[in-house]
């Protein structure tokens, strides 16, 4: 559960142990979105007038391109967060960091919040594995099957480097 009664958690602390679905209408077009949920764990704590504190954590696996050879994974995403909810005349409320909190509302939905952070962990480049060796430039094949039926000539502004190449072997 990611919503809670905004008096409950300025009395005393709450737990908070919930997910947020990656069909939720949270998301957002373009959004780097979860395989299957986001997992949320942590506190949230009164702290001070007006204002409320989260301690926790979240995880859970994005889907991304790899940025070499474009196959879809599955990128493994954790993140400690520490988020600050504070009424529009509590001290520190101007601060863009911190998320407003309408008391008037009665509860705090916590998925706004919980997305903003996913999309600030979730890796901006993404590999397949380590040694992906990408795509083929020429004809676009993926490198990581085998190796493509291009043809290769050398690029004629390397040629001063593969005879420097030669002559350091050649020690008569």
């Amino acid at each position: 559960m990611l919503l809670f009664d905004i008096r409950t958690a300025l009395s005393k602390a709450v737990q908070v142990d919930g997910t947020l679905e990656a069909d939720d209408a949270v998301w957002q077009d373009g959004d780097a979105r979860p395989a299957a949920s986001v997992q949320v764990t942590g506190r949230l704590s009164p702290a001070g007038h007006g204002t409320l504190y989260l301690s926790g954590h979240l995880a859970g696996d994005a889907h991304a391109e790899c940025r070499r050879c474009l196959a879809d994974i599955a990128v493994p995403v954790a993140d400690d967060v520490q988020l600050v909810f504070a009424e529009a005349d509590a001290e520190g409320a101007d601060d863009p960091d911190v998320y407003p909190l309408d008391p008037q509302a009665g509860s705090l939905d916590l998925r706004p919040a919980i997305r903003e952070q996913w999309l600030l962990a979730v890796p901006a480049y993404a590999l397949c594995r380590e040694d992906c060796k990408g795509l083929c430039s020429t004809c676009g094949a993926n490198l990581n099957e085998g190796p493509c039926r291009c043809e290769r000539t050398p690029d004629p502004r390397w040629a001063a480097l593969s005879k420097l190449g030669t002559q350091g072997t050649d020690r008569s």
